[in-house]
């Protein structure tokens, strides 16, 4: 008798098969070129592929989230020294800065979030993380961390750096190198955006140039705005700004 064999979504069954932890990392996989079924490359995330299908991933990336592809690449462009200095990582979420900061010799990371539960459990119970869950970096304006941070990294959402800068960076030593990125879609006026996204390069001109201007009246020096070696999830250019303050 005649059998039909069903067929999956690659991303789906990637996670199914237990081949990746989420979605967002098969997707990831799939967009790098690094799956295929039967033997064919798997050029889509949304692709139908036979369920029993004999399948070969490689991950897209060593880190825990795109995260630390971002300050990774940023690291090549900007050098900051980190091993044996004390970070903290702004927006840590599931800890793909943190991650990049530990495997350059960061003695600590105060990962600080106002989520809960999102550090990856490879990270979860690291000596060298200090996790600050549900903690809103303004909140801390006037305090100090146990440990001084020299080196300040941030990855925020739906929040302005005009409104981070000035709260991390009285908390952190001098001198104090920063890798922050920059999001557009946050900085910007609403009316730049077509669907959260924004395309125009004037805009993303006029936003960098504007972050670069407020973080030099702050303090901070060597001041070098480059584009993220990859986009946001949603689609988004991003940039990092790189300084140092003190």
């Amino acid at each position: 008798m005649w059998h039909m064999t069903s067929r999956k979504r690659a991303d789906l069954l990637l996670v199914e098969r237990g081949l990746f932890e989420s979605r967002a990392r098969a997707q990831a996989a799939i967009e790098a070129g690094g799956v295929t079924a039967n033997g064919k490359p798997v050029l889509k995330p949304s692709e139908t592929i036979p369920a029993d299908a004999e399948i070969s991933a490689e991950p897209a990336h060593p880190w825990v989230s795109r995260g630390g592809v971002k300050l990774s690449g940023a690291l090549e462009q900007y050098p900051i020294d980190i091993e044996d200095h004390v970070c903290v990582d702004v927006g840590a979420s599931t800890g793909g800065f943190t991650e990049v900061l530990l495997a350059n010799g960061a003695s600590i990371v105060y990962a600080i979030d106002v989520g809960r539960g999102q550090l990856h459990p490879s990270l979860q119970d690291n000596p060298k993380i200090v996790s600050m869950e549900e903690t809103d970096i303004r909140s801390l304006a006037g305090k100090r961390l146990e440990i001084r941070p020299d080196i300040v990294v941030i990855d925020v959402s739906f929040i302005s750096l005009k409104l981070v800068l000035p709260a991390v960076l009285p908390i952190a030593a001098a001198p104090t190198h920063l890798l922050a990125l920059i999001k557009p879609q946050f900085e910007a006026e609403r009316k730049y955006s077509k669907k959260g996204i924004i395309r125009d390069e004037a805009v993303h001109k006029a936003v960098c140039d504007d972050i670069a201007t407020f973080a030099e009246s702050l303090g901070c020096t060597d001041i070098n705005v480059f584009p993220s070696s990859i986009a946001g999830g949603d689609g988004n250019t991003e940039f990092f700004i790189g300084a140092r303050r003190g």
